[in-house]
C-alpha cells in the first residue's frame, strides 16, 4: 500500500493513502534506520511512501519512493548529522521579517543556497509590514526586497494584520506543494490561519528580552489549502546549517556570483583573493552585494569536517 507523508510528530507518521481512505497512523519499520545515511528522519513530509498494514489499523513504513527534491538542513543538536525538511516540493517558501524579530541575512542567503542546490525555487515572503512605520523601514523593506528580486527571486510583502499582499501569496501558493519556513515568531501561524481560516493554528510571541520567536508548531504537517495545493508547515528554526557543499561548488548556488564568476582569470578562482576575479571587482563596485558576498564566505569558512556526500 502506497501513501503520501501529511504529518511526523516525531514517533509517529500520519500516512495518506493514494487511493483514498483515511489517514493511517504509521512507524518506521526498524531495518529502514540501518541505511548507513545519517539522518535524523529517514522519512520527512511530502515523502510517498510504501506500508505494510497491521492487524490494529495502524501500519509499519517499509521504504521510501524516490524522491523529486528535498530540503535539508544540519542538524542543529548534532552537526555531523543532517535533517530532511521537506520532499517532493514545488517551491519553498522562506518567510523573513525586518523587525520583531530580525531575520538574519545570512539565514536567508544559506536557505537560498540549499534550495539552489537541491533545485527547490524559492519565494520569499518580507512578513509583519504593518510593523514598519518609519521612513527608515519603508527603505529598509525596500532595498532588501530590491536585493533578492534583481538576483531573479519572487519577493512578496505582507502583513496578516492589514493584508498586505495577502492575496498575492495566496495566488502563488494555490494549486502548489509548498514548504513553509523561517525563524520562529516570523509569522507563519498567522500566515496559515489566515490562508486556512478553520486550521486555527496557535500564534506564538516574540522573547521581549531577545527580540526572537518562540516555537509554536512542534511537528512538521502538510495544510491543504482551500482552493487546491498544500502547505508544508515546519517548526521554526534559529539557524540553517549547509551541509554537502564542496568549497569549489559554493558558488554555484549564489546566482549572481556564479554569472559574474565566468568572467575570472582562474577556472578554479575561489573569488576570495585571487587577481583577476570578477567576483571580487563586483563586490567592490556593488554590483553584488556585500551582504551576499559575505554569506557565501561564511559557508567556505565552515568546518570542512562537517561536509558530508548527498545522502539520495
Amino acid at each position: 500500500m502506497q501513501g503520501l507523508v501529511v504529518r511526523n510528530t516525531g514517533s509517529w507518521y500520519v500516512v495518506r493513502p493514494l487511493d483514498g481512505g483515511a489517514s493511517i497512523d504509521c512507524k518506521i519499520k526498524g531495518n529502514l534506520r540501518l541505511k548507513g545515511f545519517r539522518c535524523t528522519n529517514p522519512v520527512a513530509v511530502g515523502d510517498v511512501v510504501n506500508m505494510e498494514p497491521k492487524p490494529d489499523g495502524t501500519a509499519f513504513i517499509v521504504s521510501v519512493e524516490p524522491r523529486r527534491n528535498y530540503i535539508i538542513r544540519r542538524a542543529s543538536n548534532l552537526s555531523k548529522e543532517f535533517q530532511i525538511i521537506a520532499s517532493n516540493l514545488d517551491q519553498a517558501v522562506l518567510v523573513v521579517t525586518l523587525m520583531h524579530p530580525v531575520t538574519n541575512t545570512t539565514f536567508i542567503d544559506r536557505f537560498l543556497a540549499t534550495a539552489e542546490a537541491y533545485r527547490v525555487p524559492v519565494v520569499i515572503v518580507i512578513n509583519k509590514t504593518d510593523l514598519l512605520t518609519s521612513e527608515d523601514d519603508v527603505a529598509l523593506l525596500d532595498a532588501v526586497a530590491h536585493l533578492y528580486r534583481t538576483i531573479g527571486y519572487t519577493v512578496i510583502t505582507t502583513s496578516t494584520v492589514t493584508g498586505d499582499g495577502m492575496e498575492s501569496l495566496k495566488r502563488e501558493l494555490t494549486g502548489k506543494m509548498s514548504l513553509l519556513s523561517g525563524n520562529s515568531g516570523v509569522g507563519k501561524s498567522s500566515i496559515i490561519n489566515w490562508l486556512v481560516p478553520d486550521v486555527n493554528l496557535r500564534v506564538g510571541d516574540v522573547s521581549t528580552s531577545h527580540h526572537t520567536g518562540m516555537h509554536t508548531t512542534t511537528f512538521s504537517e502538510m495544510i491543504d489549502l482551500p482552493d487546491g495545493g498544500a502547505i508544508i508547515d515546519t517548526p521554526g528554526v534559529k539557524g540553517f546549517g549547509t551541509i554537502d557543499f564542496e568549497r569549489n561548488e559554493v558558488a554555484h548556488f549564489f546566482r549572481e556570483i556564479f554569472a559574474e564568476s565566468s568572467k575570472c582569470k582562474y577556472d578554479d578562482c575561489t573569488h576570495t583573493h585571487e587577481p583577476g576575479c570578477a567576483v571580487l571587482q563586483a563586490v567592490e563596485e556593488c554590483r553584488i552585494s556585500q551582504s551576499r558576498y559575505a554569506s557565501y564566505l561564511s559557508i567556505l569558512e565552515e568546518d570542512p569536517e562537517n561536509k558530508y556526500r548527498k545522502p539520495y
